[in-house]
C-alpha cells in the first residue's frame, strides 16, 4: 500500500499541468490531541490520495496544519471525510484569495513534532489558555482604537510585501525567534489592547496563550489570519487596512489582497513583490527579484550565485560543502541581499 508520493518534482508537475479539471485551494489547522500520529496520518494519506488532493501537512501529537489543493469535483467528498472523523469535525476552512489551482503539485503528509516549530515548552504553560479570537471586522475596528498595539506574528520576508496598517513587524527569520522577541520588547505593553494576526491563524494560537502566561492582559488575535480577513472584508464592501500581498506557503509564494505593491526588488530597488527562489540550488534563497533583474541575475540572488550555475557539475559539486558550511539562508540575506536593498 503506498504512503507517500512517489513521483519526482517534473513528473508530479507535468501530471498537474495535464489535469482537466479545477482545483480549490484551502487551509486548516486544528489544535487536537492524536493517540496515534503515525496511523493518523497514513489513514489521510489514503484517504486524500483517492482522491487526488495535494498539499503539504503537518501531523503532530498535538495536531494538524494543513494547506492543499483539492479538486473541486471531490470537495464535497473532502469535507465529508473531514466530518467522519472526530478530531477534523466541523474544521473551520480558509480558501484561498488568488487561486490559479497550481497551489501544490504533490501530497506530502509529515510528521513533526509540533504543527509549528516554536521552540516552546509546552508543559510549562496553558497552551488552552489562549486570547480572544476577533472576526473580521472585530478586528478591523480595533485596529483604530487607541493604545492598541497590532503585531504581526509572521517572519521578516512576509511581512516585507503586505502587512496590516501601523502594524509592529519583528525583523526574524522564524517564529521560533518572534515569540520570544514579542514578550521580550514589548513588555511594557501589558495593559495595552494588543492584537496578533498571522496567515491562517495557527500561529497566534500559541503565540496568544505565551503572551497571557508572561501578563499581557488584552491578548487579541485575528481569527482565521489574513486569508479570512481579505475575504470576510472583501464580502462586506471595506475597505482593507491590509495592505500588499498575502505571503503564502506554496507554489504562489503570495496573493494579492488589495492590489498596492509595498515592497522592492532586493537587487535594483524597483517596486515589486513577486517572491522567488535562487536559481541555484544549493544556495535556494528566497528574496524579492523583478523581472529585469531576473533576466539579468539568471533567477539568481548574487553575481557569486549566477558564476556558480554556469560552472561544470564537477566544480559545483566541489563548491557545495564550501558553500553550505560558510552561509546560512539568513547569513546570505543580511550579508548579500540586504545591503543592496539599503543602498537602492
Amino acid at each position: 500500500m503506498q504512503l507517500h508520493n512517489k513521483l519526482s518534482k517534473e513528473e508530479a508537475i507535468k501530471k498537474l499541468h495535464a489535469e482537466n479539471f479545477t482545483r480549490k485551494t484551502l487551509s486548516f489547522y486544528r489544535y487536537v490531541i492524536l493517540e496515534d500520529p503515525q496511523s493518523f496520518r497514513d489513514e489521510l494519506f489514503i484517504e486524500w490520495d483517492k482522491l487526488a488532493c495535494l498539499g503539504r501537512i503537518y501531523v503532530a501529537r498535538e495536531g494538524i496544519n494543513a494547506q492543499m489543493s483539492v479538486p473541486e469535483h471531490h470537495l464535497e467528498a473532502f469535507m465529508r471525510a473531514l466530518s467522519s472523523r472526530a478530531e477534523l469535525k466541523d474544521m473551520p476552512i480558509k480558501w484561498a484569495v488568488e487561486d490559479d489551482g497550481k497551489s501544490f503539485f504533490k501530497l506530502i503528509i509529515k510528521l513533526r513534532p509540533k504543527i509549528v516549530a516554536d521552540g516552546l515548552d509546552d508543559g510549562s504553560f496553558d497552551v488552552t489558555n489562549v486570547g480572544n479570537h476577533l472576526s473580521a471586522l472585530e478586528f478591523h475596528e480595533s485596529l483604530d482604537q487607541e493604545d492598541t498595539v497590532v503585531i504581526d506574528m509572521r517572519n521578516h520576508y512576509e511581512s516585507e510585501v503586505g502587512r496590516f496598517e501601523n502594524a509592529i513587524c519583528p525583523d526574524v527569520d522564524t517564529f521560533r525567534e518572534e515569540i520570544q522577541m514579542v514578550v521580550d520588547d514589548y513588555s511594557d505593553k501589558k495593559d495595552s489592547k494588543v492584537l496578533l494576526y498571522c496567515t491562517g491563524g495557527v500561529r497566534c494560537e500559541k503565540a496568544s496563550a505565551y503572551l497571557k502566561h508572561h501578563g499581557f492582559n488584552d491578548v487579541n488575535q485575528l481569527h482565521g489570519g489574513i486569508i479570512e480577513y481579505a475575504r470576510q472584508i472583501k464580502q462586506l464592501g471595506v475597505q482593507s487596512k491590509f495592505i500588499g500581498k498575502n505571503f503564502v506557503f506554496d507554489e504562489r509564494l503570495g496573493e494579492s489582497i488589495d492590489g498596492q505593491v509595498i515592497s522592492k526588488c532586493h537587487q535594483c530597488g524597483a517596486a515589486c513583490d513577486t517572491h522567488t527562489n535562487c536559481a541555484n540550488n544549493d544556495c535556494h534563497l528566497l528574496f524579492i527579484q523583478c523581472e529585469a533583474c531576473k533576466e539579468q541575475y539568471h533567477g539568481c540572488c548574487t553575481d557569486e550565485c549566477k558564476e556558480i550555475i554556469a560552472l561544470p557539475e564537477e566544480e559545483r559539486i566541489q563548491l557545495r560543502s564550501k558553500f553550505h558550511n560558510t552561509y546560512s539562508k539568513s547569513q546570505i540575506y543580511r550579508q548579500r541581499i540586504r545591503p543592496k536593498l539599503n543602498h537602492s
